[in-house]
């Protein structure tokens, strides 16, 4: 690595402060920081929201995470390891990640998950799952979460699904809230195609659904409108530094050790 661009989360007051000293840090270790996309790397110092919004802002320039605060899976170094971190990068002690992007409809990437969530109805939506064009089930729920490896640590696992490691060639489907005890999130290969038809509930209720790429609106869906979800041709580039064990960061981040039984 040669040159670099923090990407900051102007929201965290701590942000600019830890920026300057990180561009001191940079500078004497004869990395060079520019202000534009012509770079060899990007650092986003945040969070895991900074680090999704510098991967879709900077399409296939690696991203190392770096974090203020908060729990941080995608952006897991600390503070205390951010001279190391820019170390690494100038020794070359690292090595690129191609983490999986999903896609809705063909244009809508996601590196995290995509949601499909009811929309301030008060009601839960009837959606029809059909993989590789075949029907899966009907849910009743508030919505689903179709999550890469990557995302399966975020809105997924909080919704009960599976933790996914970064290489397991598979995509999670979670449904959210069910209306069923035996319905269970569903792990695939991650070269299904899914489609999601929205259906109308059978006490005549409108349901909007909302589709959610990383977070971003990207479609509203009514009665009888489908939305495709499927692996995209493109990837994301994540630098993992010298070291990275992605069963430590589960157990630091989770905390994944001792015992609760005394």
């Amino acid at each position: 690595m040669k040159t670099l661009r923090f990407y900051v989360n102007t929201g965290k007051a701590a942000a600019g402060t830890a920026c300057g000293r990180l561009s001191a840090m940079a500078d004497g270790l004869g990395l060079s920081v520019v202000d534009d996309g012509s770079c060899d790397a990007v650092v986003a110092l945040g969070g895991d929201g900074t680090f999704l919004r510098a991967v879709h802002e900077f399409p296939g320039v690696p991203v190392l995470g770096l974090n203020l605060g908060g729990l941080g899976y995608l952006a897991s170094v600390g503070e205390s390891g951010f001279y190391n971190a820019l170390k690494s990068l100038a020794e070359g002690r690292y090595a690129i990640s191609e983490r999986r992007l999903l896609e809705a409809d063909g244009r809508f990437a996601a590196l995290n998950d995509i949601v499909l969530t009811r929309e301030l109805s008060g009601h839960s939506a009837r959606l029809d799952l059909e993989a590789d064009g075949k029907l899966v089930t009907r849910y009743m729920a508030d919505g689903l979460i179709f999550a890469t490896p990557t995302g399966s640590t975020a809105y997924s696992l909080a919704a009960g699904g599976p933790v996914l490691m970064p290489d397991s060639g598979s995509f999670v489907v979670t449904p959210m809230n069910p209306h069923a005890l035996g319905v269970r999130p569903l792990v695939v290969p991650d070269g299904v195609r899914f489609a999601v038809t929205v259906r109308p509930r059978t006490d005549g209720n409108s349901v909007k659904v909302g589709v959610y790429a990383d977070g971003e609106n990207v479609r509203m869906l009514g009665v009888g409108e489908s939305v495709e979800i499927a692996k995209s041709a493109k990837t994301a580039k994540i630098i993992e530094l010298e070291g990275f064990d992605p069963y430590d960061v589960l157990a630091r981040k989770l905390g994944w050790s001792g015992s609760n039984v005394r």
